[in-house]
């Protein structure tokens, strides 16, 4: 399940969840941003109903986008019961998505 978050969602989707949330800061023009996209599907896909894809672009959403200190994209935050448990920068594979799961 894929959920595009604002500022105006992001309690209730990503710390209210009850389930893990990935979140991912992105831009439409940001091209490791356009390869990591089919990755997180394949996470979606192979733990539908365990985990939530959460998409945040950064220029629609730079005031989430700094309330993470997100410097630099991708960006991705996993987020477990309102807490974030983990964070890559860059481009990763479904093995390290998952990995960030665990």
């Amino acid at each position: 399940m894929e959920v595009k978050i604002t500022l105006e969602n992001f309690d209730e989707e990503v710390l209210k969840s009850d389930i893990p949330v990935i979140v991912d800061f992105y831009a439409d023009w940001c091209g490791p941003c356009k390869m990591l996209a089919p990755e997180l599907e394949a996470v979606a896909k192979e733990l539908e109903g365990k985990v939530k894809i959460g998409k945040i672009n950064v220029d629609e959403q730079g005031e989430l986008a700094n309330a993470f200190s997100i410097n630099a994209i991708p960006a991705v935050i996993v987020f477990k019961n309102g807490q974030e448990t983990a964070k890559n920068v860059g481009y990763c594979k479904k093995e390290k998505l998952l990995s960030l799961l665990a």
